[in-house]
């Protein structure tokens, strides 16, 4: 099979022929279909963060394909099944955390394309209790993206606590944030965008953005400020001056929601105007295979749209450059 593959974190990724994996006891054989391309994955293929991944590893935690064959022991999954397989690879089932229905705090779980191999790949095993399964009518082009970008902006805007009527500003209009976006939306929000980028500022007003700021030619606290401020700032992109923007642009009471991972780990957070207005720094990780199957639901309900564009796996050095330099208007995904 075609997989690409991370032989070292300072070369660029290697797309090889490789073994199809047999499925061992609990796991699936999935033969993928399309598998989206998150920044996390090039943090991983970098070696960016604290904890690295095991090389040589396959990247990937956004695939959707077909089930095509059962390991020992599975049950509850069928052959010829479309699921998808997400960041959570797996989890204990049995903590404090995996009972309560936060299963992504689970400290005995394993990650998709990171600490086991992934998605970007024709053929990937995966465990069957952490798959989920993709409705009828949602192509797996749009449900690969829903599958990260989608479950981990949908888990932010319930963990903000956002009530109709607030103002939510989303900071970063890109693959997680134009969904951000849209599932603000269907809270109930005003909505306000910020970017960088003309374009990516274009498809949020085409998505229902009530606001849109282009941080390049104005002060987004400025903008923001003079609409009275934030209720809740979901900030998507990993830039230290972002992050500390969006506190900055919340009105008294408002609630900061942390998602991306700036490389070096740190933010500047006022105390005093943090204490003095009320305001609260949240930290949203990866929503659950709940919170998925809602995505999933919303999507196949026509109440969210995916902005993507396809690429073969064996361009994807190529697709990790167009990321970084901000030429994707959401999100790139590999076909097979």
């Amino acid at each position: 099979m075609q997989a690409a593959s991370v032989i070292a974190f300072d070369k660029p990724i290697v797309v090889t022929e490789t073994p199809v994996p047999e499925p061992g006891p609990g796991r699936v054989l999935i033969q993928i279909e399309a598998s989206g391309l998150c920044h996390t994955d090039i943090h991983a293929a970098r070696g960016e963060w604290p904890i690295k991944p095991r090389l040589p590893f396959v990247p990937g935690h956004e695939g959707v394909g077909i089930i095509r064959e059962l390991g020992a022991g599975v049950t509850g999954r069928q052959v010829g099944e479309r699921v998808a397989v997400p960041w959570l690879g797996s989890a204990c089932g049995t903590c404090a955390y995996c009972v309560s229905g936060q299963e992504t705090l689970c400290a005995d779980q394993s990650n998709t394309g990171y600490t086991v191999d992934g998605c970007h790949a024709q053929w990937a095993v995966a465990d069957a209790r952490y798959v989920v399964p993709v409705p009828e009518g949602v192509p797996p082009v749009e449900a690969a993206p829903l599958t990260c970008a989608g479950v981990t902006s949908y888990k932010a805007v319930k963990t903000s606590r956002l009530r109709p009527g607030e103002v939510a500003a989303v900071f970063g209009i890109g693959g997680l944030g134009h969904l951000a976006l849209q599932y603000a939306r269907i809270f109930g929000a005003e909505t306000v965008a910020i970017d960088v980028t003309e374009v990516k500022l274009r498809i949020a007003t085409r998505l229902g953005a009530d606001h849109t700021v282009n941080a390049a030619e104005q002060d987004p606290v400025e903008a923001i400020m003079e609409m009275g401020g934030a209720d809740v700032a979901i900030v998507l992109a990993a830039e230290p001056a972002v992050l500390e923007q969006a506190h900055a642009s919340l009105r008294p009471g408002g609630r900061l929601v942390l998602v991306s991972l700036p490389k070096d780990n740190e933010m500047r957070l006022p105390i005093f105007e943090t204490v003095l207005h009320g305001l609260s720094v949240i930290g949203s990780v990866v929503g659950t295979r709940a919170d998925l199957a809602e995505v999933f639901a919303l999507h196949a309900a026509g109440r969210t749209e995916v902005v993507c564009e396809t690429r073969p796996l064996d361009e994807i050095n190529e697709a990790v450059e167009d990321v970084l330099s901000g030429r994707v208007g959401a999100r790139l995904v590999f076909t097979f």
